[in-house]
């Protein structure tokens, strides 16, 4: 029973768990502020499609990747994302058919939930559920074999629009929704770089056209080759900071229409991106992005949290 719930525990990557209600529900605090009303009830249900939702996305990546994922040579991120430290398919704690009906729990879970909902939030929520999964699908492939970035620019608007779902729950499709798409997108593109420059000795062990094995058009370089990815590294550098700029701008945009609380919070994460920035820029390694990836992942917290303020203050 023990060695079940550590493989559970690595295959959500439960440690991370308060996120993602707390991002969902950043969304929902938006609406509430826009569209009047308050429920605590609500809140929960929402807290619980976005947990069930998220970790389900987790468990697809995880029972998608299941073979690729055999080939990785480096612990590192695997180590910093699984709370004990191990991906549990390959490692044989658990098999792919239970992985696979984990996600079916979890999604079928978060969809019940959702589907409770008042329409048409019900079928807002629900058709970007179902488009994430898809989606995610679709990133976790294409990127085995692909000349552009086509998987990373469409592989991250799932991630994009998790709050905007949260914001679903009870509010409609307006200008705020397209806002915070707008201002968390370029967000999760800097994210993915950085997490991609972390395990790049892993994505050219697998054989992935990830970020920094994409910039520059040094894709299908040999792994044993390691001139093309110093050029890549450099590349992805530029790609994280590239992002980070436009999610600066619109950070500003969007936190102009929310008030200044949200904004004093929005500078405060702004100020974390930044320092991940400059440990990337300065390193150009793995290492260097482990290091960034925590300050990261910190300014959703702040943002979310920020947005959540602003909302009720």
């Amino acid at each position: 029973m023990r060695e079940t719930l550590v493989a559970l525990a690595d295959l959500t990557r439960a440690h991370f768990f308060f996120v993602w209600p707390l991002l969902f529900c950043s969304g929902l605090a938006l609406a509430f502020e826009n569209y009047g009303g308050f429920s605590w009830e609500l809140v929960g249900r929402a807290a619980l499609i976005g947990l069930f939702g998220f970790e389900a996305g987790f468990v697809l990546n995880d029972y998608v990747d299941r073979e690729y994922d055999r080939r990785d040579v480096n612990g590192s991120l695997t180590r910093y994302w699984r709370p004990f430290g191990k991906r549990p398919i390959p490692a044989g704690k658990l098999s792919p058919r239970a992985a696979f009906a984990v996600f079916l729990l979890l999604a079928g879970l978060a969809a019940a939930l959702a589907a409770t909902l008042p329409s048409p939030h019900n079928l807002y929520v629900l058709g970007i559920m179902g488009y994430s999964y898809l989606v995610e699908y679709f990133y976790q492939t294409k990127k085995r074999d692909q000349t552009l970035p086509v998987a990373q620019v469409i592989g991250r608007t799932d991630f994009a629009l998790f709050p905007v779902a949260g914001y679903l729950v009870y509010g409609s499709p307006d200008a705020t929704a397209l806002l915070f798409f707008l201002f968390f997108y370029p967000w999760t593109l800097a994210h993915l770089g950085a997490n991609d420059i972390a395990d790049v000795v892993n994505d050219r062990a697998r054989g992935m056209v990830t970020v920094p094995r994409l910039t520059f058009g040094l894709t299908g370089s040999a792994p044993e080759d390691p001139t093309p990815l110093l050029y890549g590294m450099k590349g992805a550098a530029v790609w994280v900071l590239g992002f980070s700029v436009v999610h600066a701008v619109m950070a500003l945009v969007f936190g102009l229409t929310l008030g200044p609380v949200t904004l004093a919070g929005f500078a405060a994460g702004l100020a974390l991106l930044g320092m991940a920035n400059y440990l990337i820029l300065r390193g150009k390694s793995p290492e260097a992005a482990m290091r960034a990836l925590p300050l990261m992942h910190a300014t959703v917290i702040v943002y979310a949290a920020a947005i959540i303020a602003g909302a009720f203050l």
